[in-house]
């Protein structure tokens, strides 16, 4: 069935979302005010609720704060299609895009060249983006009991399929465990970005990044939808018991850092995603634009390559690899009882 999505009566135009106003064991559209552009039109978000039949907690599920980080909304449509709003606990509340401006401009950043996720929660008064930040969170955002931010990589860069959260709490470690992802990096929460700012509200909370910008990557969205599912059965808001994908354990990583460029020049960038690489280890080669050889970088230490550049044209300073420092066996004596009991089910 086809929408006209600011024609269709279904859709309904609200000021700020109130799930107690919504259907039972119905999927309901909305669109929330937001801002107005500059010609006074409005700039409304969507979300869609897929509210159960009996009272539970509000799962938040969050794609495209970055407007080019894409593979997150296929997620999103294919989670609200296969969910049953009649066995469904609570409610599911999802927005496949967060930053609209930036979408539509195929850019990274807000209309004004602002992170999104460097400045939780806003503030109104203020500039473009922080008011835009600010009524997110009060109209939308407020209501989650538990957040899955979902992101890619960003431009010129690719990424494993993997999940940051704090692995010391074991809420958020079960979260990303059960999303079943190649790596899952101990991150505890940030300020200013919007998981922290649900984490500091004591919803747990978790970040998938799920592979490349711009694109649909069908294999990892499959995994990433396959791995919401059991955490939504997790927390006991959808029946029985639901798995990640297959594969093998998730690697845990107790830190991570990039490596950068000390020259400029065209890069090849050497080992794949989820290769491991020793201290010392070459990574990179840069030549300058006559082909001759300038640079080689060598790993600074041991780890696994969570993220890499595939963007040749590489100034000073530019980003080489992101390394995973993989977390010795004890580190996370939680997560680890997970995936073995993961492991025998």
């Amino acid at each position: 069935m086809f929408s006209a999505l600011f024609n269709d009566p279904r859709i309904r135009c609200v000021e700020a979302l109130r799930i107690e106003d919504l259907p039972a064991e119905r999927v309901t559209r909305v669109l929330v005010d937001l801002t107005h552009d500059g010609m006074g039109r409005a700039t409304r978000l969507p979300v869609i609720v897929v509210k159960g039949r009996r009272a539970g907690p509000i799962f938040g599920i969050t794609a495209a704060l970055h407007g080019n980080e894409l593979n997150g909304i296929p997620v999103v449509h294919r989670l609200v299609a296969a969910i049953d709003p009649a066995v469904l606990r609570g409610a599911l509340v999802v927005v496949p895009v967060l930053n609209i401006p930036g979408l539509l401009q195929h850019a990274r950043e807000f209309a004004d060249g602002t992170d999104l996720n460097h400045i939780m929660p806003g503030h109104e008064p203020g500039s473009e983006s922080r008011v835009y930040a600010a009524r997110l969170i009060a109209r939308v955002i407020n209501l989650f009991d538990y957040l899955a931010d979902l992101h890619t990589a960003s431009f010129g860069r690719v990424n494993t399929l993997y999940v940051r959260a704090d692995l010391d709490d074991p809420i958020t470690a079960h979260m990303a465990l059960l999303q079943r992802p190649s790596i899952v990096l101990h991150s505890p929460p940030m300020d200013h970005t919007l998981r922290g700012w649900v984490s500091a509200r004591g919803g747990p909370a978790i970040t998938v990044e799920i592979g490349n910008p711009h694109v649909f990557q069908p294999r990892q969205v499959g995994r990433t939808l396959a791995g919401l599912r059991a955490v939504l059965s997790q927390v006991k808001m959808l029946p029985g018991r639901h798995h990640g994908s297959k594969g093998p354990p998730p690697t845990l990583c107790e830190g991570s850092r990039w490596i950068h460029t000390d020259m400029g020049g065209l890069l090849q960038v050497l080992p794949e995603l989820r290769d491991t690489v020793q201290e010392g280890q070459v990574i990179a080669r840069q030549v300058d634009i006559f082909g001759d050889l300038v640079r080689e970088y060598a790993s600074p230490c041991d780890g696994i390559v969570i993220g890499k550049s595939v963007d040749p044209v590489s100034p000073t300073g530019a980003r080489i690899v992101h390394l995973g420092t993989i977390a010795p066996p004890g580190r996370f004596p939680g997560a680890e009882a997970l995936l073995r009991e993961e492991s025998e089910s």
